[in-house]
């Protein structure tokens, strides 16, 4: 939960510990409201998006007498999810064997002679299996370079090392790495270049904080459990009008 700014306390006339007015409090409890309610709000209904998209387009293709929405005075969300996750994973299955994969390259043929839809196909393919690789290391490690200018830095995601072409024409020899640099807020757009691996710092942060922090502009920090408490510590605090504890005092050795 990120921090709050507490409400202005009233100055006691009589000396005592400062009041928060309740309009303070109400504001408190309002921000707290929102910050609870909001992320749970915006995850339930793009959840709720996902799976109606996809049942809308799973449903169609299976027989009303198949489906248990069709003997039910209701319908089920997300059987078409469930449909489509079933298929996908028997579908992997039985091209991981010897029957399948001769499926698969018959196909791949048919595709290669097609033209225009041979290079769409081979690009989304390369896509994919980069992506979704179990071996695969590409956008899992998180840098800093110097961009754009010397002395500031940027989060960049590591991609695959140059080929050897483009190795050899950067620098015979040289160990280039891809970079792709995002934009904020949003990460999807963003700039894609070769340094030296030497140019560039990998640091210990996941993929999903560098885009957390690119996407809100620096705003939201990598999660951190002890100050997530002491923020929440603090917004308490200041809605019961309560002051915020002293640090304890250090000990002097003489």
């Amino acid at each position: 939960m990120a921090p709050l700014i507490p409400p202005v306390p009233e100055p006691d006339p009589a000396g005592a510990r400062p009041r928060v007015s309740a309009r303070g409090r109400l504001r408190t409890y309002f921000l707290t409201g929102i910050i609870v309610s909001g992320p749970l709000a915006i995850t339930i209904y793009i959840t709720w998006w996902f799976i109606s998209l996809i049942d809308g387009w799973v449903k169609p293709l299976v027989p009303a007498s198949y489906l248990p929405d069709h003997y039910l005075p209701f319908s089920i969300p997300g059987l078409g999810l469930l449909i489509a996750f079933l298929a996908v994973t028997l579908l992997g299955f039985l091209t991981a064997n010897l029957v399948g994969r001769s499926v698969v390259e018959f196909g791949e043929v048919l595709l290669a002679r097609t033209p225009v839809i041979s290079g769409l196909y081979k690009g989304l393919r390369q896509i994919f299996e980069t992506l979704f690789s179990a071996n695969g290391t590409s956008f899992r490690t998180v840098g800093l370079v110097e961009f754009p200018v010397k002395g500031t830095w940027s989060v960049v995601f590591l991609s695959a090392p140059a080929a050897p072409d483009v190795q050899n024409a950067l620098a015979p020899g040289g160990d280039h790495v891809g970079v792709f640099l995002p934009c904020a807020p949003n990460p999807t757009t963003g700039f894609f270049f070769y340094l030296p691996r030497r140019d560039i710092v990998e640091i210990a942060m996941s993929v999903d904080d560098a885009a957390k922090l690119v996407m809100s502009a620096g705003v939201i920090q990598p999660d951190d459990p002890h100050a997530r408490i002491q923020a929440m510590a603090a917004t308490l605090r200041a809605a019961r009008g309560e002051d915020a504890p002293a640090p304890a005092p250090q000990r002097t050795e003489a």
